[in-house]
């Protein structure tokens, strides 16, 4: 085990490790064990109940956070013709098709999502192995192939994230940063444990929520009563 820093190890001795803290008292708690001299991200970790193995537990979504996650999102969409003028107007970084794919093929990645209209999917698919073990293969389940690009752009850039099932069954996410406080934090949390608890899967069965847990990108873990979680997300 790696050893821990001094304040790592000062602001975890304020926490009670035995206890389960309800949705809010979480959120504060990992908020004030926050130490580090940057804008801490403040990320979940949700163990489900789930077995990703068969393709029928496969817990994967999307959810727009009601306050973004504290990050200027780059966002890069392969269009052609009028659908190129619609990305530009919703605000899309960098839009083009083959210059853009030829630049990739180059080794550049100064972008953060990738949308693509379905028409362009056959030559995007060139750059499939550099954009994949990336997370950045535009994909129809999270929305990023569309021909409606304006929305899918303006959802991206406003705090629009993606998640799925790790083979551990643990699903991991960003909430927004330590500056945004407890309130904003607990929005976002709110939507994104909504929308978890929305995709159980039917075959899953026992406890689907077993776990959760948050905390700052440099501070301790902060564990949420999984059994209250439900009733304060609605």
């Amino acid at each position: 085990m790696p050893k821990r820093g001094k304040k790592y190890l000062e602001s975890k001795s304020k926490l009670d490790s035995q206890k389960r803290y309800d949705f809010v008292e979480a959120v504060e708690s990992a908020l004030k064990s926050s130490f580090a001299k940057f804008d801490e991200t403040v990320d979940v970790a949700v163990r489900l109940g789930v077995d990703p193995r068969h393709a029928d537990q496969m817990v994967r979504g999307t959810v727009v956070l009601p306050h973004g996650i504290g990050k200027d999102v780059r966002v890069l969409v392969f269009a052609k013709g009028e659908k190129e003028n619609e990305a530009k107007e919703a605000g899309a970084d960098f839009v083009g098709n083959e210059e853009l794919i030829e630049k990739i093929q180059g080794g550049w990645f100064e972008f953060d999502k990738v949308v693509a209209t379905p028409d362009m999917m056959g030559a995007v698919g060139k750059i499939g192995r550099a954009l994949g073990p990336r997370g950045l293969m535009p994909n129809a389940k999270t929305g990023t192939v569309t021909f409606d690009i304006g929305k899918a752009v303006k959802e991206l850039k406003a705090g629009k994230i993606d998640f799925r099932v790790e083979k551990a069954g643990i699903v991991h996410a960003p909430m927004g940063k330590v500056s945004f406080g407890v309130e904003k934090i607990v929005q976002n949390l709110s939507a994104f444990i909504d929308t978890i608890m929305r995709l159980k899967p039917s075959s899953s069965k026992g406890t689907y929520l077993k776990s959760i847990a948050i905390s700052t990108t440099m501070g301790p873990g902060v564990r949420i009563d999984a059994a209250l979680v439900k009733e304060t997300a609605k």
